[in-house]
């Protein structure tokens, strides 16, 4: 329903010659010195380009199929305002407007440095060979030193970050926006941290493995991303979200009626709510729809329970239009062949990278820093493209809870205690818009709602 920026980077949220100079040599362990394929003797330089085109062919079509989903499934008219310009003034008074630029002004310092530092590092992985003396003296097999290779670099990297976790996380307690103790935040971080290794060193070990079997590795490794991706959208509510929090059914009474009505007349199939205990770190207010299939869920806060009922029934009204248009499935989807086009990509850039990572190839271990940056950078440059996206899916949404509660009323005065709860940007500058803002602004959606009430010819707020 809505989010904060992090100081984590801009996500979880998800691096000179053939010859290594980790001090390895270049063929340690039986790895074939090669540039995107395994070494086959007699290859003849024209097999190469043949390659090169299948694979350029193929990134066509993927990037077409990107374009295609993402113009189909994006609903780009959602935004609606009807001429009437987002006005933060008309709605929230001078201290309030004044203690939303002041939380801004002391967020945006650790913010901007850890996008910097998260550029910084992932560029050092993947333009120098920084990755490859970093895991070049660990010893194994092959898949073992890849494993421990993302394991230390992503160690490496928590460790740099963490102090300006710890800035962000005392400008949250300051503004009475976190209830952790720093023994929670640590855990939750670590947790967070592990979670994202794992990932990493399953997707970079799989890709390993591929290269130093198959030529075009890339087309195996673009479906394995893609079915990677499907995988761990199903299973991340039932598996990743445990670890976080603690999810009970909305107890029973009038509300939790009133919901599973509003759900059943929507025509959304939804055996309940949940209630997570987010009041236990946060004193924010949200709620989401996550997985897609049978594990699919509509989660409230438990901070949201304070609100009245009214205004929580149109936060699950719109978490209801998410459901309704399979805005999960479709999201991962768009990044599921996102994942294969990357995969496809790789093939045909890391040539380049590996001279600059001094790795003899991306079937040698000490790739997993060179392919780690690249990671990192393809998910900085993405966000913003996906941050459109997003904004307009969110847009639909909060027009699915207008037409099914018809309460613009109620919506605004909503609005107003989400961006007032959680210290929203209510005037956010276009940068921060652009690399941040997943959801339509406070006043954006304010705006919205008063031009669908003069469409709709009901009583604008």
């Amino acid at each position: 329903m809505s989010e904060r920026r992090q100081p984590d980077g801009a996500k979880p949220a998800y691096e000179g010659g053939d010859r290594a100079v980790s001090g390895a040599p270049a063929g340690d362990g039986g790895d074939r010195a090669v540039s995107g394929a395994p070494a086959y003797d007699g290859q003849e330089e024209g097999g190469e380009v043949r390659l090169r085109r299948q694979a350029a062919l193929a990134l066509a079509v993927l990037a077409a199929l990107v374009l295609a989903v993402a113009a189909l499934t994006t609903p780009w008219q959602a935004l609606l305002t009807a001429g009437e310009p987002p006005g933060p003034a008309r709605d929230f008074t001078a201290a309030q407007l004044a203690r939303s630029q002041a939380f801004d002004a002391a967020t945006s310092l650790p913010s901007y440095l850890s996008l910097a530092l998260t550029v910084l590092v992932a560029g050092l992985l993947a333009a120098t060979p920084l990755g490859a003396r970093a895991t070049g003296w660990l010893r194994g097999p092959w898949w073992l030193r890849t494993i421990l290779g993302v394991a230390v670099i992503a160690a490496a990297t928590l460790a740099l970050r963490w102090p300006l976790g710890m800035w962000f996380e005392t400008v949250l307690r300051e503004y009475g926006l976190s209830t952790q103790t720093w023994p929670s935040w640590s855990g939750d971080r670590l947790k967070n941290a592990a979670v994202e290794a794992f990932l990493l060193a399953l997707t970079i070990t799989a890709l390993v493995a591929l290269a130093r079997r198959f030529r075009r590795w890339w087309i195996p490794a673009a479906a394995g991303a893609f079915a990677l991706t499907v995988a761990a959208s199903f299973v991340y509510p039932v598996v990743f979200e445990p670890m976080f929090n603690d999810f009970t059914p909305m107890r029973e009474g009038p509300l939790r009626t009133s919901l599973l009505a509003m759900a059943e007349r929507d025509g959304v199939p939804v055996e309940d709510v949940l209630v997570a205990d987010a009041s236990r770190r946060t004193t924010a207010l949200n709620a989401y729809v996550s997985g897609f299939g049978a594990t699919r869920r509509v989660v409230v806060y438990d901070t949201l329970l304070r609100a009245p009922e009214a205004e929580v029934e149109l936060v699950v009204a719109h978490e209801l239009g998410h459901a309704k248009h399979d805005d999960v499935l479709h999201g991962t989807l768009l990044a599921g062949l996102g994942a294969a086009l990357g995969a496809v990509l790789l093939f045909l850039i890391f040539d380049l990278v590996r001279r600059r990572a001094a790795v003899p190839s991306i079937a040698d271990p000490r790739a997993a820093g060179a392919l780690m940056g690249l990671m990192s950078l393809s998910t900085l440059l993405l966000g913003p493209v996906q941050n459109v996206v997003s904004r307009q899916v969110e847009a639909r949404a909060d027009l699915h809870a207008l037409e099914l509660t018809r309460d613009p009323e109620t919506f605004v005065a909503m609005q107003k205690r989400l961006a007032l709860s959680n210290i929203s940007d209510l005037s956010p500058d276009a940068v921060e818009y652009v690399l941040y803002a997943s959801h339509p602004s406070g006043p954006e959606r304010i705006a919205m709602a008063r031009a669908w009430a003069r469409l709709n010819g009901v009583n604008a707020p």
